[in-house]
């Protein structure tokens, strides 16, 4: 239990973020890596974002919330990347006060925004699987529009309600951050005052959030994978279920990081544990995503040389 007694408190008007604790020369080659990385994101999910708003064969709701996928990647990793690779080559490394709260608000609504996202494309999976008959009735354009808001609606709700809790608490002297960015665990860690609040809103937020979403999830492909083994032929169980592929693998890199990172009650106490975790899901799983989708799906392959030939 932290205390404020017998402490002098002074308002915090700015963090020093730590980031990575490596040797100097270290540093330019770790603003290297993390800057190829951050290319490869916004060249990646631009690129996925324009191949299906070009490509008409891709107006379907798969490819509506895979766009959004993209764009919900490239937004949130925008908002921890430039700040990292800028303090990689400064002595600084300092944010501002507001500025931690904003980098923290857009990236829990980000985040958490694809989690349900994540769910909502399961469901269509299941839609087009399991009801192809009534796929375009569940999965009309209207349906779809509300499910991305709807998502959006959750992220957004998340997002105030930690940034609320999280920046209500006192910082002292310290105002040293033992992360790259401004996120729960680290600014809890440096706080004055008792976070025990804190951690069992971030705990119960994060679980509700996983639980709900991961439910949605399984009992979709526990429906699909029924649909697929009753497909007599294996040519067309193979066929239909790779349609579902791309998004199990990106489920599973997604959930298993956010998990380890925020729904386990020992996550704050392990800072250099959380800094290799964050990287994982806030820059490697964003520039992973629009790999495996265009790797995996023939269409978007298809679609890439449709416009490469009418270019």
């Amino acid at each position: 239990m932290k205390s404020e007694l017998n402490r002098n408190f002074s308002e915090v008007t700015e963090f020093i973020l730590l980031g990575f604790r490596t040797p100097p020369e270290l540093q330019t080659l770790l603003f290297l890596v993390f800057l190829l990385i951050y290319l490869v994101i916004v060249v990646g999910n631009i690129s996925m974002i324009t191949v299906i708003k070009v490509d008409s064969k891709l107006h379907t709701p798969m490819y509506f919330f895979l766009r959004n996928l993209s764009y919900l990647d490239l937004c949130y990793s925008t908002v921890i990347a430039p700040k990292t690779l800028a303090n990689f080559i400064s002595k600084e490394k300092k944010i501002s006060y507001n500025g931690c709260a904003a980098q923290f608000f857009f990236f829990a609504l980000f985040v958490t925004t694809e989690g349900f996202l994540l769910a909502v494309m399961a469901f269509d999976r299941f839609s087009a699987i399991c009801s192809p008959l009534l796929y375009p009735v569940h999965m009309s354009q209207k349906v779809c529009v509300r499910l991305v808001t709807g998502s959006y609606i959750c992220g957004g709700v998340n997002s105030i309600v930690q940034t609320s809790f999280t920046f209500s608490l006192r910082f002292c002297e310290e105002n040293r951050l033992d992360h790259f960015f401004c996120d729960v665990p680290a600014l809890i860690e440096i706080s004055c005052v008792d976070t025990f609040v804190n951690e069992i809103v971030l705990f119960i937020l994060s679980a509700l959030i996983i639980i709900t979403t991961t439910t949605i999830i399984l009992i979709s492909y526990a429906y699909i994978l029924s649909t697929v083994l009753k497909i007599p032929s294996t040519q067309g169980r193979s066929k239909t279920f790779s349609t579902c592929g791309s998004h199990i693998a990106v489920v599973s890199l997604f959930y298993g990081s956010v998990f380890f990172m925020y729904a386990q009650p020992g996550a704050i106490s392990s800072p250099q544990q959380n800094k290799v975790v964050a990287v994982f899901y806030t820059l490697i799983i964003p520039m992973l995503n629009p790999l495996i989708y265009s790797l995996r799906n023939r269409d978007v392959k298809d679609a890439v040389k449709r416009i490469v030939y009418r270019k």
